[in-house]
Formats: C-alpha cells, sequence, structure tokens
C-alpha cells in the first residue's frame, strides 16, 4: 500500500509538471499573441472558471500524497527519507510560487484596463512565461527525487532478498 502512495504522489506531481508544461507551450503563447486583443479574450475564456481552480485541487493532493509519502517511509534509509524530503519540499516550494508570483499577476490580467497598458501586460506575460518554467523546473526536480526515493526503495528491497 506504501508503494502505492508513492506511485500516485508521483503520478500527480508529473500531472502537474505537464500542466505547467502547457500552459508554457500553449496558453501563453496565445496569450501575448495580440495584447490587449488576446487579454480580452484570456479575460473572457477565464471568466467562470481558470487553471487556477485545477492548481487549487491538484497541488494539496499533490503535497498531501508527498507529505504522505515520506511519513510512510520515514523508517526507511537516510537516503530515501532525504529523497522523498526534497521531493515534498519542492511541492511546498512550487505552490509558495504559484500563491506569490501567479497569483497577483494573474490579478493584473483580469483587472488591468486593456486600454494604455499593452507594454504592462507584455512584461506581465512575458514573466509570467518564464517564471512558468522555473515552475515546471521546480516540480521536475521534486519528481526525480521522487522516483530517486522509488528506486532507494525497490534497491533495498532487492537487497534483503539477497541476503
Amino acid at each position: 500500500m506504501k508503494k502505492v502512495i508513492l506511485c500516485l504522489s508521483i503520478t500527480f506531481m508529473a500531472g502537474l509538471a505537464f500542466a505547467n508544461m502547457y500552459n508554457s507551450v500553449v496558453d501563453t503563447t496565445s496569450w501575448i499573441s495580440n495584447v490587449p486583443d488576446s487579454v480580452s479574450v484570456f479575460r473572457q475564456y477565464f471568466h467562470s472558471v481558470n487553471p487556477g481552480i485545477f492548481y487549487r485541487i491538484f497541488s494539496p493532493i499533490n503535497q498531501l500524497l508527498a507529505l504522505l509519502t515520506l511519513i510512510l517511509f520515514w523508517k526507511t534509509s537516510r537516503k530515501t527519507k532525504m529523497f522523498l524530503l526534497a521531493a515534498f519540499l519542492l511541492a511546498v516550494a512550487g505552490d509558495v510560487i504559484t500563491f506569490a508570483y501567479f497569483y497577483p499577476r494573474n490579478d493584473m490580467l483580469m483587472n488591468l484596463p486593456l486600454q494604455g497598458n499593452t507594454e504592462k501586460f507584455i512584461t506581465i506575460l512575458k514573466q509570467w512565461r518564464f517564471m512558468n518554467w522555473i515552475r515546471t523546473i521546480i516540480v521536475l526536480a521534486g519528481l526525480a527525487f521522487s522516483f530517486s526515493g522509488l528506486n532507494e526503495i525497490y534497491g533495498q528491497q532487492k537487497t534483503i532478498a539477497i541476503k
């Protein structure tokens, strides 16, 4: 059962990483394509629902699974614990960046007057895209640490089985 939780954690981290990549490759390209008209379309499209809703659901689940995995495997090797702790901390870091960096910019994109702010929108969107790649790298690093933890767990089992 413990490995199932770890695999779920890995699955959620991978899902968040790919959602971030999608945002960077597809969404931001569209958003920055014809400012301010594209910002107007952005506002209309995200009027009733937006990616923040996805991240508010799945990011806490990701963090909870990473924490649960750390707790479940706490009595394993120090190396495994360090990998899983790093994965958890990186999952939290991704969400801290979301709240501290992205939400204020999303608010500006939704509320700044469209007229007279073209350069400001372009700057915000370029910064948004750049930092989203940073956030993606953080989530991917957490994913790599989770996989490393999984690898250590299976390596420990193999050692026990040989003895």
